[in-house]
């Protein structure tokens, strides 16, 4: 069975590209454009694994990934911090709410890629 990935960024191209990318390596992909609506997808779709923007509409990716690393339903759940932001104090923060990974735009697809997979054979 296809391993589900949800997308998170608001976007579009980035998310087209980085969409196509994943069903490309037989993900099923689910995109969301917003914090909200990523914490409404998750509860739904229940996905393998999250790929956040940091910079989100409603609600930030900071907020979502720690909202979801402190609820026992979605804690397991792996995901990836993918933003423009490279300051040091970003990533502590990534580390600080839980995140799994912590990618940096613009990103090598090869190694978001790699980070998927290493990332879903822990799970």
């Amino acid at each position: 069975m296809k391993k589900k990935i949800l997308l998170v960024d608001d976007e579009p191209l980035l998310v087209e590209m980085v969409s196509m990318r994943l069903e490309a390596n037989d993900y099923e992909v689910i995109c969301a454009g917003d914090g909200q609506e990523a914490l409404e997808k998750v509860r739904k779709a229940r996905p393998d694994l999250i790929i956040l923007d940091l910079m989100l509409p409603k609600i930030d990716g900071y907020k979502v990934c720690r909202m979801l690393k402190f609820d026992d339903k979605y804690k397991n759940i792996p995901i990836i911090l993918f933003t423009a932001r490279a300051q040091q104090s970003d990533m502590k923060l990534g580390e600080e709410v839980g995140a799994d990974a912590y990618l940096v735009k613009p990103f090598d697809a090869e190694v978001l890629l790699a980070k998927i997979e290493e990332l879903l054979l822990k799970k």
